[in-house]
């Protein structure tokens, strides 16, 4: 079971993001709190299964699909990485220049079945080329181009990634009336998570173009 584990280091590293990430207000955020507000707690905890059953699809398709790259082509995946280092630097510019996304319109929407709403978080999530590509650039920073378990540690991190943010979007529904008045109320806060989000997406496009001209 070794062969699935990164290393504690590499754990100590991805966790930090994963918790920065996971509080950062965005699409998904929108989604969850939205349909919590309008519709209640259990509206929200079923967006948030449709959500994350999303991501274990993006997690085997990473895992999966990068270790495919990898077999096919060193070459390949090192300008998939390339690639990841500009769209990890477009997101840092992108939370600095237009902030955080959290519009929550709940007046007037329409009650849904819990199976829909979860169908349609589901959907909304797996069609979502953001995170698809989130995936696709952010896991690989964690694991060696060269590690012949690398698929077995890129599904285990994006599992992982699933278990330590679902219990934080679990409190947010949860405090879904507090959290959003909040976040809306304080701009600085607000601000913050942006200034911060950049910081860590800067900083892992930067990680992944040194260990591209040190392959290199």
């Amino acid at each position: 079971m070794s062969d699935w584990f990164p290393s504690l280091a590499v754990l100590a590293a991805f966790t930090p993001a994963v918790l920065i990430v996971a509080l950062t207000p965005g699409p998904d955020m929108t989604l969850f709190l939205g349909n919590a507000l309008a519709q209640g707690r259990r509206a929200g905890i079923a967006t948030l299964v449709g959500t994350n059953a999303g991501l274990v699809v993006h997690a085997l398709f990473a895992a999966f699909g990068l270790s495919a790259l990898l077999a096919a082509s060193e070459t390949a995946f090192s300008v998939v990485r390339f690639a990841g280092a500009a769209y990890l630097l477009w997101l840092a510019v992108q939370a600095i220049r237009h902030g955080s996304s959290l519009t929550l319109q709940t007046a007037g929407r329409p009650a849904k079945r819990t199976h829909d709403i979860v169908l349609t978080a589901f959907g909304v999530n797996l069609l979502n080329p953001k995170i698809v590509l989130f995936f696709v650039t952010f896991l690989p920073q964690f694991v060696s181009p060269a590690d012949p378990h690398a698929a077995h540690k890129l599904l285990f991190l994006g599992l992982y990634f699933i278990a330590v943010s679902l219990p934080l979007c679990i409190g947010l529904v949860l405090a879904a009336d507090r959290i959003s008045a909040g976040l809306k109320r304080s701009r600085k806060a607000m601000r913050a998570f942006d200034y911060l989000f950049a910081g860590i997406m800067g900083a892992f496009a930067v990680r992944l173009i040194a260990a591209r001209a040190t392959n290199g």
